[in-house]
């Protein structure tokens, strides 16, 4: 299992390697690149001397102690097609499917099969031997809509298969599901929201049917207690995420611990870490199982770590905590309808920098900060402060291991501050705003079983944490972060004893034995690496440095009109949302030639007034309609804010005029309402983006929820190694996530000239042109030219 076992504590008996032998490990294999440039970091499992990995839309069987591919699978056998192959044993199930691709959560197996998760909500069962399809089952609704996952590693168990359905932030109820391992037949499915007549409803409105499509998304795979015959899931927040006042009331059972039945599906407890959740707290780290000292006697127990970094620990038998919890009271809202308290763990310690934290760090001027708990403000008119910075409740999405031998839990992950507003819109979740001088800080840290308390910490800034730690009997820890490297840490203090270069940013690192040999594995970049005592495999090259040239969040459009309210299209909601937004200018980032005039708009509601940070230029007040013209004369780089709500920035770029005999383009530049004539590649591929993507990776390219960045340091520590053939077969055969290849190959093409043009690598005014030795010769690097 993804987890270890059915505890999920991944922790390994294993200590062949330990702190005195671990500085000579080195490289033992690399196995060959995945199919269509495709990466991973994947958690891996490793059973029957074979790894089980997925990338992109392939899943792959791979020898443990050669690196050697025995079989692939693959989920979109043709990048255009939507039906499965059909099967004697499934055509139902064949014909009603559209393709998906795994959701990068790992693998079950047992019983002779390999079961994976699909982004359509589908479960398919292979065999492990022969990688060949078993079955296919639907465990959402026959013709999925846009977002349904079967979103977990599948946990096997006794011939039944236990997965979990996620829709929450979009238009439906998240739900646990029960399958026969040998069919694939549904034996039960409950959803983690109760209809009418059902325990917990009554937490919904009545004046409304808030609750049919109140999210609850199941994001991690569940461990089980065969004693207890007990399953353990967690569920998501609550939807609409930021529109507390469409639901008021506690929201069951959103951003609870659910233990199931494993023969009933029977719900038998649950326990709530956020009432009324309008913080987007996704439960999204795993439960462990672990045994507890209460008193001098051992007692059954769970661990779950809630988004805001707080770890819980409860009694899995009846839910009641082992240490002790209380009701706090934190911010309110009227507009939001907020829980007057929360739960908290007495003399718990966030693994997350709070207040006091970020009062000792610069944030962008104009905002103001708040807290974890801090509401979502709601538009003008409402007398909310539309300027508040909040810490992200971000402690999910990774995994968690505990050590018997220290009695530690170990977990990561990343602070930052975001910019919560709910739209006109209830059911827009706005990820939306431009963050000048954004800072993050990764954070891997040890958690005392006995006192809740932080043992250590290691605290970087600006790098991903990795996603799941793997602890060692021999007290060694390792963790594989986003910046390449795979480090092993003492288990005991956090120090670090060993660290190896992946080339890479990597996925969580699996332990086991061969032939008397401990291996280590780990997915990254667009292989797998195995590593031993004694491998002669050097270390890749480092990450360093590798981060691109954008220090200014949004994408750059060649235009001579900025406005300063811009309108924000989602298309994962419910049907396409929209939110009318009077604090983010259109476009955020503006690029022309020296010598342009740029016209500025006041398309909003409000009076604007748009002024340089150094005082150099303004437009003067701007009434609603009224517009401005600036002239920019000299080349570089200017940031401006709104006068009158100094948090609104934006940056427009001028580049040196061409001369004549240096190929001035006569296409003219892209204008905000989107009107051209004749456009470059790039501009091409920022309309496609803008159609395609953006509804998952954000207009500002900045990723959103599971779907990574696409600008920046996120993008070059997955992609600074890989030429625009890689980047390009991966989106082609992966993107969009509900219809993979949907695309035209030309525009597969110029949505990768546009994220290189983004992150200003690659050779600038290029056209990429669908073939392979062109693009192989595209190298993702950052540029050097004055452009």
């Amino acid at each position: 299992m993804v987890g270890g076992d059915w505890s999920n504590s991944r922790y390994s008996a294993l200590a062949q390697i330990d702190p005195e032998n671990v500085h000579r490990l080195g490289g033992a294999w690399v196995s060959a690149k995945f199919i269509d440039g495709a990466t991973s970091r994947t958690p891996l499992v490793v059973k029957d001397g074979m790894i089980f990995v997925t990338a992109g839309r392939h899943v792959y069987a791979i020898d443990a102690e050669t690196g050697r591919v025995i079989w692939t699978y693959n989920t979109v056998p043709d990048a255009q097609a939507a039906q499965f192959a059909p099967s004697k044993e499934n055509d139902r199930a064949a014909a009603n499917s559209t393709m998906g691709v795994p959701n990068g959560k790992g693998v079950g197996v047992g019983g002779g099969m390999v079961f994976v998760g699909l982004k359509d909500g589908h479960v398919i069962a292979l065999n492990e031997i022969s990688g060949s399809l078993e079955w296919a089952s639907q465990t959402g609704v026959e013709h999925p809509k846009s977002g349904q996952w079967a979103a977990v590693a599948p946990t096997y168990a006794n011939g039944v298969v236990f997965s979990g359905l996620s829709d929450g932030d979009h238009n439906l109820r998240g739900r646990m599901v029960a399958l026969s391992a040998k069919t694939g037949k549904v034996l039960w499915s409950i959803f983690s929201i109760p209809g009418p007549g059902e325990r917990g409803h009554e937490t919904w409105p009545s004046s409304n049917d808030a609750w049919k499509v109140g999210g609850g998304g199941v994001w991690t795979n569940p461990p089980i207690d065969p004693d207890l015959g007990l399953i353990y899931f967690t569920a998501g927040n609550a939807v609409p995420a930021y529109g507390g006042d469409w639901r008021p009331g506690a929201n069951l059972y959103t951003c609870s611990v659910i233990a199931i039945d494993i023969k009933t599906g029977k719900l038998r407890w649950h326990f709530q870490l956020v009432h009324h959740d309008v913080f987007e707290a996704d439960l999204g780290v795993p439960i462990i199982l672990y045994d507890a000292r209460v008193s001098g006697r051992s007692r059954k127990a769970l661990a779950v770590m809630r988004a805001d970094g707080h770890l819980f620990q409860l009694d899995r038998a009846t839910g009641q905590p082992i240490l002790q919890i209380e009701e706090r009271a934190v911010p309110q809202s009227d507009s939001q309808q907020t829980s007057p308290t929360q739960p908290f763990p007495v003399g718990g310690e966030s693994i997350l920098m709070g207040c006091d934290d970020w009062r000792k760090q610069p944030i962008p001027k104009g905002f103001i900060l708040g807290c974890m708990f801090t509401p979502p403000s709601t538009p003008p008119p409402s007398p909310d402060p539309q300027n508040v910075l909040a810490p992200f409740p971000s402690a999910k999405g990774g995994l968690m291991a505990f050590s018997p031998r220290t009695g530690y839990f170990y977990t990561q992950a990343a602070s930052w501050l975001h910019w919560p507003r709910r739209s006109q819109d209830p059911y827009f979740l706005n990820w939306v705003g431009v963050l000048p001088g954004f800072r993050s800080f990764a954070d891997l840290a040890a958690i005392d079983s006995r006192t809740g308390k932080i043992a250590w910490r290691r605290r970087t800034e600006n790098v991903a944490p990795g996603s799941g730690p793997l602890v060692t009997s021999s007290n060694l820890l390792f963790h594989s972060g986003g910046d390449g490297h795979l480090n092993a840490y003492d288990a005991k203090n956090g120090d670090v004893l060993w660290s190896f270069g992946l080339g890479a940013a990597a996925g969580p690192v699996a332990t086991y034995e061969i032939r008397g040999e401990q291996f280590l594995a780990v997915a990254a970049g667009s292989s797998l690496w195995a590593i031993k005592i004694g491998g002669s495999i050097p270390p890749a090259a480092s990450l360093a440095g590798m981060t691109g040239g954008v220090n200014f969040p949004g994408a750059m459009v060649d235009t001579d009109e900025v406005e300063t309210t811009s309108l924000h299209r989602s298309l994962i909601e419910p049907g396409a949302r929209y939110f009318i937004d009077e604090f983010t200018f259109s476009p955020s980032r503006a690029r022309a030639k020296s010598g342009a005039t740029l016209l500025f708009v006041n398309n909003g509601n409000m009076r604007h007034e748009v002024v340089s940070v150094d005082g150099s230029w303004g437009t003067g007040a701007l009434a609603p309609t009224q517009e401005a013209w600036v002239k920019f004369d000299e080349p570089g780089s200017y940031t401006y804010i709104c006068k009158d709500h100094p948090w609104s920035y934006g940056q427009i770029v001028i580049t040196p005029a061409q001369s004549s005999g240096e190929g001035v383009s006569t296409a003219p530049p892209l204008r905000s309402d989107g009107g051209l004539q004749r456009a470059s590649q790039s501009t091409r591929g920022r309309q496609e983006y803008q159609q395609s993507c953006s509804a998952c990776h954000g207009e500002d390219l900045g990723g959103r929820a599971s779907a990574p960045s696409l600008v920046g340091q996120g993008f070059m520590s997955r992609w600074g190694a890989s030429t625009a053939r890689e980047l390009y077969e991966n989106i082609r055969t992966t993107m969009p996530q509900s219809s993979p290849g949907s695309l035209k190959r030309q525009a597969y093409l110029d949505i990768v000239a546009f994220l290189l043009d983004m992150n200003e690598v690659g050779e600038a005014g290029k056209e990429l042109q669908d073939d392979p030795n062109v693009l192989d010769s595209t190298r993702i690097q950052q540029r050097h030219d004055t452009r």
